[in-house]
């Protein structure tokens, strides 16, 4: 039996063990923390080890008119987003080391030519600080939370170098060299009000109503989450209470004075539930899609019931799949471990003459590989980037569209071409889209859940960029 304590402790030590930069400031910013686990059971029933693989923090999204149609910016710089992206760096790895001949860790060839399998007793496990945003946040409020509070904003503080120049506190800080000029970007991002409102309401729960000679009965009300419904549905009836949002919908992520073309995170983690966490590329190098066997939450304002709908029963009743997808629900825990840098925790030990706290502007990603294991980014580019290497490869981010693509490249490029999979030797194979769209059986199982969960959702193309 998973046991969700030593799950988030695995977390957060590996958390600790990572050097400063990128890190809140404490006492003073805030951000989440998402991971992924590899778990192997030994030959030994009794002998199991568990591993972080790769592990992210951020709260952060760019709007649609900062994304770039060369893939070379991060567009979803959420926590559970960042753990992803790098585990998929560290399966791109561990395929290296497998069509190289030598072992790896996670895969061994399988039957079909050129496919591989997870190893038997391998499988993996996704943590995350807080509820995913988006629907599993919709979550009933206990008799004694306080009602929803506003969002934190990025408050200003005075920047010393640069002539005095003011800066956003999201921004971040360390390691500026005043000296230099800072790539200066317009700001396009929004934390999830999930995170200031949810959080908040959950740390003051201490507060108690009205005074009245009569007792006055709490009207009852939910967690609310910024994520906005995908164009095209109903919006939030915005009622008073338990109405004020409509459920099991897909929704997107905010952004700061424009929408986002992101996903909330609850209905990422529900698409993997069909889909895969591998993503159309590793596909074709996969006899089957790879799921989280769970979904382990840190101490936060949760709810079983709604996690369950958010992540398990919009998919449940999808069918007809090609071979190698099903639906695979994960187990749902909770640990009663709270995360050091949570925004209740930030705040309770902020001290005086702190100013309010906010969240961190930094993103960070680590995974177990031997080149380049950290990627500090900001406002979807690496962290601390001046302008004049834009569009360069010294600003992206290795998690980004384009650098992913690079190092899948790679790994077609060490396979024995007589080792390829069927699927990967057509010769007119070029770009992203060409070895996207040759991954049929993906695009095939996306389609089929894209009818069977979401029939109401227009088909446009721009809402079909939302689930790619």
């Amino acid at each position: 039996m998973l046991d969700p304590d030593e799950v988030s402790r695995l977390c957060y030590e590996r958390f600790q063990q990572l050097p400063r930069r990128g890190k809140p400031e404490p006492g003073r910013e805030w951000t989440l923390l998402a991971a992924v686990l590899q778990v192997t059971r030994k030959e030994n029933p009794d002998s199991v080890e568990k591993e972080v693989v790769s592990m992210g923090t951020g709260t952060k999204c760019i709007g649609q008119t900062a994304m770039s149609p060369n893939g070379d910016v991060l567009n979803d710089s959420h926590a559970e987003v960042i753990a992803r992206r790098g585990c998929i760096r560290y399966l791109i790895q561990q395929l290296h080391e497998a069509v190289s001949g030598r072992s790896s860790s996670v895969f061994c060839p399988s039957d079909q030519r050129g496919k591989w399998k997870l190893r038997p007793g391998v499988s993996f496990v996704f943590f995350t600080s807080h509820t995913p945003c988006g629907d599993a946040s919709i979550i009933p409020m206990k008799d004694e939370q306080s009602q929803p509070c506003p969002p934190v904003t990025p408050v200003q503080v005075s920047h010393e170098g640069g002539g005095g120049r003011k800066r956003k506190a999201e921004e971040p800080s360390e390691d500026q060299n005043p000296k230099m000029s800072r790539l200066d970007l317009k700001e396009t991002e929004q934390v999830d009000r999930r995170d200031t409102e949810a959080s908040e309401s959950w740390a003051d729960s201490t507060e108690t109503s009205v005074e009245t000679s009569d007792v006055v009965p709490q009207v009852p009300d939910v967690h609310r989450t910024g994520a906005k419904c995908v164009p095209g549905v109903p919006a939030d009836p915005l009622q008073p209470g338990p109405g004020y949002h409509s459920t099991g919908v897909l929704r997107v992520k905010p952004g700061r004075g424009e929408p986002t073309l992101s996903l909330s995170c609850s209905d990422k983690l529900a698409r993997w539930g069909v889909l895969g966490f591998q993503g159309a590329l590793l596909s074709h190098y996969l006899q089957e899609a790879l799921y989280f066997t769970a979904v382990v939450v840190g101490r936060c304002p949760y709810s079983p019931e709604v996690m369950l709908r958010a992540l398990v029963t919009r998919c449940s009743q999808v069918s007809d799949l090609p071979a190698g997808f099903s639906v695979r629900p994960p187990v749902l825990l909770q640990s009663s471990l709270e995360f050091p840098f949570s925004q209740a925790q930030t705040e309770l030990h902020r001290r005086d003459g702190q100013g309010r706290i906010s969240p961190c502007g930094a993103a960070i990603s680590w995974c177990n590989v031997p080149d380049q294991p950290l990627d500090v980014t900001a406002n979807g580019y690496k962290h601390g980037v001046t302008r004049k290497v834009l569009g360069t490869p010294k600003a992206r981010s290795l998690l980004c569209k384009l650098e992913l693509f690079r190092s899948f490249l790679s790994l077609v490029s060490a396979t024995d071409p007589s080792a390829l999979p069927d699927s990967l030797r057509p010769s007119d194979l070029q770009t992203y889209w060409d070895y996207k769209q040759a991954s049929s059986w993906y695009q095939q199982t996306q389609q089929q859940l894209l009818l069977q969960a979401f029939p109401l959702w227009p088909r446009s193309d721009r809402n079909l960029l939302l689930f790619r």
